[in-house]
């Protein structure tokens, strides 16, 4: 599969098979993050994996948390319908900034620069992850409900970096169609 391929291949899987993954295969997913583009090469990201036993638990973790944010009256999105996706996917892959300051804090000018900056290229480092796992057969789904359960995961992990999202990965349970996209011509202008 060419990387053109892989890029027009790639769908959000929101249902995995029980099947294990291969460690060979979880190492060249976490290897394609390692390589990905890295502003003044500060390689920012931070990947904390689970999988195993430790899954439900993070699933507990991710629940209680999301019920804490309904107490509170607070609209949770398709928060628990991501954790049920989360629950079946054999693996799922923390991704940290390890050097950024939690968004509710207050950021000096030059630290929000650097964390623009940074979050770039950890979204690269997601990207080349999820081509990574089209490539390998592999299904995954980049998840931003986690930071319903910021704070709990971070502790939950042993993690002081900025929690940016998740990706959970597994053999797919489905065959989604493309999600429409939107004309060339109304995304790109010349100058």
């Amino acid at each position: 599969m060419n990387t053109f391929e892989a890029i027009s291949a790639r769908r959000s899987i929101r249902a995995f098979r029980d099947d294990p993954l291969s460690d060979e295969a979880i190492r060249r997913i976490l290897m394609a993050a390692v390589h990905a583009p890295s502003g003044k090469n500060r390689q920012p990201w931070r990947l904390i994996t689970v999988q195993g036993p430790k899954r439900t638990e993070m699933i507990d973790v991710l629940r209680k948390a999301i019920e804490a944010f309904k107490a509170r009256g607070e609209d949770t999105g398709s928060a628990e319908w991501t954790a049920k996706i989360m629950e079946r996917a054999p693996l799922t892959v923390f991704v940290f900034n390890a050097h950024g300051i939690d968004p509710w804090l207050e950021h000096s000018v030059d630290q929000t620069f650097q964390e623009l900056v940074d979050i770039q290229s950890i979204g690269a480092a997601v990207q080349n992850m999820l081509l990574a796992a089209t490539d390998l057969g592999v299904g995954s789904l980049w998840i931003a409900d986690v930071l319903y359960a910021i704070t709990e995961l971070k502790e939950w992990l042993g993690e002081t970096g900025q929690l940016v999202a998740a990706v959970s990965f597994g053999v797919s349970d489905e065959q989604p169609d493309a999600r429409p996209r939107k004309p060339l011509d109304e995304l790109v202008r010349a100058a």
